[in-house]
């Protein structure tokens, strides 16, 4: 969904970054490959992903939703020579495609992948996070961020994908739409807790930035 004119859209990638071409040959064959490419996070998104991890310099990246491991390599290009990246995604059919590309960047060794579901995943990982992105089922949003805030350090960022869910955010709620409820509940989750603060951003489907307050800020409040 755009959220300006698809001219000035089309301006607005045209002059930032230009996209990896490992990234352009992940793009080409995912869109060849697999049944929803409009999944990838893509060209511009993908290098805002990886425009704010350079800013935030993390040591430990977790990713909740991996796919074809687009948005990973992104957030990757920002890690710490030291760190490591965790990535969870449900599909097994996609996890030798992630790894061919994992490996044929420079951050292979650094990427580790989890195949089930994130909601038992993350309590049993013995590690905290200075970034991590949620991009896996919308349903779940709520339960995602429950099971994070313990695992995320003080200063660390937490991004959200798709929060306005092409526009259904602000239109009548359907008794049978679950995951625009949940993403409705998320976003005042977000909005409503003391342990953050948040700022969407109206690009693509809506990106959230999160930062969780350290408890010596939250006292000076």
């Amino acid at each position: 969904m755009h959220f300006i004119p698809e001219e000035l859209d089309d301006y607005v990638v045209k002059h930032s970054e230009d996209e990896p071409k490992l990234l352009q040959q992940l793009t080409r064959e995912t869109h060849q490959k697999m049944l929803q490419p409009r999944m990838l996070s893509g060209h511009y998104q993908g290098r805002l992903l990886s425009m704010i991890s350079k800013l935030v310099n993390p040591k430990n990246i977790l990713e909740i939703g991996t796919y074809t491991g687009y948005s990973a390599l992104c957030l990757a290009e920002g890690m710490q020579a030291s760190g490591e990246l965790h990535t969870i995604d449900i599909n097994e059919e996609l996890v030798d495609f992630q790894r061919k590309y994992f490996d044929k960047s420079e951050y292979g060794d650094k990427i580790f992948q989890h195949l089930g579901n994130a909601l038992d995943i993350i309590p049993k990982l013995d590690i905290t996070f200075d970034l991590i992105f949620i991009d896996a089922d919308k349903d779940n949003y709520p339960n995602y961020f429950n099971v994070i805030m313990d695992k995320l350090n003080a200063n660390g960022i937490i991004l959200s994908d798709n929060v306005l869910w092409n526009g259904k955010v602000i239109e009548p709620l359907r008794d049978n739409d679950i995951s625009t409820k949940a993403l409705l509940e998320y976003n005042n989750m977000l909005k409503e807790d003391t342990r953050i603060e948040t700022v969407i951003l109206p690009i693509r489907d809506g990106l959230t930035i999160s930062r969780k307050i350290p408890l010596t800020e939250n006292y000076t409040l």
